[in-house]
């Protein structure tokens, strides 16, 4: 009975330190500046527009999958610059680390708070997917597994260069330019046949690519071979534990 009494403790006492992660980095910022939800809600559509645009309109569907991969994907950069603010400015990795919370409950609760800070943009994505993606329940089911996997790519990503970041200055500089590199650049707003070759191997770079060609065939907007979609899964399986492995030996957690 005491060990059962412990074992509920803890894990209450988990649940607290990511609802407090939470709130502090999400709800009150909400609360308090409104603003930063028009910016949320703006920042995934600017491309989307120009893809319509240019495409007249062909292109929406892979448009409104490309917007999602970016949304998640800088959702999860975002806690870089957020890690590095807290552990810079207020010296909150310090406390942390000296208080039972493990990096992984620390890092999970900032995570989970970027993913409420996106909630805007993912709900209007998700009216227009209703409107303009044509997908089965497995696609469907497809399509959020590997948006969860990319999402913990870019936290595993963000969390190993918060812990190395010494300014704001600097980390705003290397989550803008991984943005740009892994979900600007890549082709996620549209089919990567639309690259020629040689150029399109170049793709393959950035996880995002394998991705949007996940989704993509799934929504029918291309087709590939099945061998090539789980070569994709098996890229993203191995990506995610290889940077989660990373974050686990090289991150600095604790200053020496």
């Amino acid at each position: 009975m005491p060990n059962t009494a412990q074992g509920s403790t803890q894990k209450r006492s988990k649940f607290s330190q990511i609802l407090a992660g939470v709130l502090v980095n999400s709800i009150y910022e909400m609360k308090n500046y409104p603003v930063v939800l028009i910016n949320t809600v703006l920042a995934p559509f600017s491309f989307l527009f120009l893809i319509v645009l240019v495409s007249r309109g062909s292109l929406i569907g892979p448009a409104v999958q490309g917007a999602f991969i970016m949304t998640v994907f800088q959702s999860g950069m975002s806690i870089q610059t957020d890690l590095a603010h807290l552990k810079n400015d207020f010296k909150l990795q310090d406390m942390v680390v000296s208080s039972p919370t493990s990096w992984v409950t620390y890092m999970f609760g900032i995570a989970l708070a970027e993913i409420v800070y996106s909630l805007p943009a993912l709900i209007v994505l998700s009216v227009l997917a209703y409107f303009f993606l044509t997908l089965s329940l497995a696609g469907i089911l497809q399509f959020v597994a590997v948006l969860g996997l990319m999402f913990l790519v870019s936290i595993a990503i963000g969390y190993t260069l918060s812990t190395f970041s010494s300014d704001i200055v600097q980390s705003f500089a290397f989550s803008r330019l991984i943005s740009t590199l892994f979900s600007t650049i890549p082709p996620v707003y549209y089919p990567i046949t639309y690259i020629p070759l040689p150029f399109r191997y170049l793709a393959y770079f950035s996880p995002t690519t394998y991705v949007a060609e996940i989704a993509q065939n799934a929504a029918g907007f291309l087709q590939v071979p099945s061998w090539n979609i789980i070569l994709d899964w098996i890229v993203l399986v191995v990506l995610a534990v290889t940077l989660f492995l990373v974050a686990k030996t090289k991150a600095r957690w604790r200053e020496i």
